[in-house]
């Protein structure tokens, strides 16, 4: 039985640990947080668990073999580097860290170590984003011309991230997982509406080599929540709607036909170059596992395999990269930032 630790009961807290509860082959030892009213909660439900207010307690206790963090990011580098040294595996909530030299840190650490180091990019794990990665890695949408996705709802404000860190960190661990390519560049503008906070909203433009661009709206200021991504493709393109309950993959077969012959001089060639295809639309039979359980489910046969995570800590930079150079983009007024070339930027 492999031992876990959770340091912090907050938000997501709590979610880990019923999730663990439910994953064979392990078990949850002991949780941390630095508030009493949070830790009284686990005793009535989680008799067996320790609880304690210093997460160092968790490091030195000889029966945790993995430790997940559940923290404000700010505290994420140094926590996850004392997890790493004390020799415990670790899971590390999304965004990985605050800037991608911490994030390079953490992975060559564990790396040192020999340690698995996965990242909480719940949505990776979801049954519909699965699914959309196995269309387009089979070719089923052809080559992958666009992502376009919006995230926004009234609040929940945050105090230390920007609404990128918050809301764009879940379409940038989506599209690592399911486009062809990593893009090269990244512009962003975006606003802050209450005085002393950051950012509110913000648009997010990823630059690739070739013919793909994805873009992201992310907001904190909408009268409704909306959780709406499309993919578009040569041969068929996908509309993803999290918050429909059933059907929330759509998979149109529609697209373009571009003319490859003689093109005439009156006038005529964009009528003769285009064409519009449209056939049926489907949606796919999706399971209905938790994505979180799927997810520590595979942590914990990677810990005993030695296999590395699907989201885990090259993911994790990868993302993190792509977060500091948007931020460095929106405050220099959306100039386009090369991910080969972004300085440290904290958030």
């Amino acid at each position: 039985m492999i031992g876990i630790g959770i340091i912090g009961y907050g938000y997501w807290g709590p979610n880990l640990v019923r999730n663990f509860f439910e994953v064979q082959d392990c078990r949850v030892v002991a949780v941390s947080d630095i508030r009493p009213d949070r830790l009284a909660k686990i005793g009535p439900r989680y008799p067996t668990v320790d609880t304690t207010m210093d997460y160092r307690d968790l490091l030195r206790d000889p029966r945790i073999d993995a430790i997940a963090v559940a923290t404000p990011v700010s505290t994420h580098f140094e926590l996850g580097m004392e997890v790493l040294r004390a020799g415990k595996h670790l899971l590390m909530e999304k965004p990985m860290t605050a800037d991608a030299e911490q994030a390079q840190r953490l992975v060559d650490e564990a790396d040192r170590r020999e340690l698995v180091l996965a990242v909480d990019h719940t949505f990776v794990y979801t049954e519909a984003v699965r699914k959309i990665r196995d269309l387009a890695r089979g070719g089923d949408l052809g080559e992958i011309y666009y992502y376009d996705s919006v995230r926004v709802n009234l609040g929940l404000f945050q105090h230390d991230v920007n609404v990128i860190w918050d809301l764009a960190v879940h379409d940038l661990s989506i599209m690592d997982a399911i486009l062809p390519e990593q893009p090269i560049a990244v512009s962003a503008s975006g606003i802050a509406h209450v005085p002393g906070e950051p950012e509110d909203m913000a648009y997010v433009t990823l630059h690739f080599a070739g013919a793909l661009m994805a873009h992201v709206h992310v907001n904190w200021l909408a009268p409704v929540k909306l959780r709406r991504t499309l993919v578009g493709g040569s041969r068929r393109m996908v509309v993803y709607d999290d918050l429909e309950p059933s059907e929330k993959i759509k998979v149109y077969d529609k697209g373009i036909t571009v003319s490859n012959g003689a093109l005439p001089t009156n006038g005529a060639r964009h009528a003769m170059m285009v064409g519009y295809r449209t056939g049926d639309v489907w949606s796919p039979q999706l399971g209905v596992t938790e994505a979180l359980n799927v997810e520590l489910k595979e942590f914990i046969a990677c810990i005993a395999s030695g296999a590395a995570p699907t989201a885990d800590g090259q993911a994790g930079l990868r993302v993190v990269r792509i977060l500091e150079a948007a931020t460095e983009s929106m405050r220099h007024s959306g100039r386009p930032v090369e991910l080969s070339t972004i300085s440290r930027c904290a958030i």
